[in-house]
């Protein structure tokens, strides 16, 4: 049997168009869970929730925050 030099390369043509597809796949999804988490910080989403349960929470002991503040 005799070694062909062009069977090596024939082989792995494909190669390296499949790991740019993987790579670019991966930083597309980046981009977008990126893009789609900006959007929630834009829109308030997170300090709104924050807000809504830092009032339900002080709601609850309120009568204790005015003891602690007034050190009664």
């Amino acid at each position: 049997m005799r070694f062909r030099a062009g069977s090596m390369v024939c082989s792995e043509c494909g190669q390296s168009t499949v790991e740019y597809a993987v790579i670019m796949a991966a930083f597309l999804t980046l981009v977008i869970a990126l893009a789609s988490l900006w959007q929630v910080l834009d829109g308030g989403v997170f300090v709104a929730h924050a807000l809504a349960s830092a009032s339900h929470h002080l709601t609850g002991v309120f009568s204790g925050v005015l003891a602690d503040a007034f050190l009664v």
